[in-house]
């Protein structure tokens, strides 16, 4: 069966909520008019049609128009190894649709960095929070108005100055030498301000 049959399916199940299929470089996508029915719609692809991986969550910024928002569903069918792309739209004002964590669990992380990154929130997901930015970071990097060299903000202290094991430690290649004996060392000695932590990488 191919994606197109299958969009028909949903199209059965759902009618004028279903845009007409769009096929570009053999990729099948169709386009929710509803984003409140996205679970409804993802639960009736995995369970009913097959789509039993989700594939990635994604967003766009169509930024200057309304709805600002797409938000973008990537499927695929180990049984019948098709993919389809579902598309919804969500407004700025709103900025939110609900979560398709019950129907797939690995649209948790996908849904915190679409969050994360553009500002979209997912109701009903059960650990909507940043991934990639930290927690009070107070601006959405991926939206078209964040300029791209950045805005200043506060750090907080999350990272650590202290040597990590791998940087000087085995498999880290050196450049130049001679031969790879030299260039990929199983063992360096580290710059440490610790005694002990020194003495530890120089035994290794």
């Amino acid at each position: 069966m191919s994606a197109l049959e299958l969009v028909q399916q949903l199209k059965a199940r759902f009618g004028d909520l279903i845009s007409e299929p769009k096929e570009f470089r053999a990729e099948i996508t169709v386009q929710l008019t509803d984003a409140e029915r996205i679970a409804e719609v993802c639960e009736f692809a995995k369970k009913e049609m097959g789509f039993d991986y989700l594939v990635d969550v994604c967003s766009l910024d169509n930024y200057g128009t309304d709805p600002r928002w797409t938000v973008i569903y990537h499927f695929y069918g180990y049984g019948h190894r098709c993919h389809l792309r579902l598309k919804t739209d969500v407004s700025e004002e709103k900025s939110e649709l609900p979560t398709v964590t019950n129907v797939w669990r690995a649209a948790d992380w996908h849904e915190r960095e679409v969050y994360d990154m553009m500002g979209i929130r997912f109701r009903g997901h059960p650990d909507l929070r940043r991934i990639l930015m930290w927690e009070g970071y107070p601006y959405f990097p991926l939206r078209k108005d964040f300029p791209l060299a950045g805005k200043p903000s506060e750090l907080p202290e999350v990272a650590f100055s202290r040597i990590a094991p791998e940087e000087g430690g085995p498999f880290v290649t050196r450049p130049g030498g001679k031969n790879s004996t030299v260039r990929e060392p199983r063992a360096h000695a580290v710059e440490a301000d610790d005694p002990a932590e020194k003495a530890h990488w120089e035994k290794t």
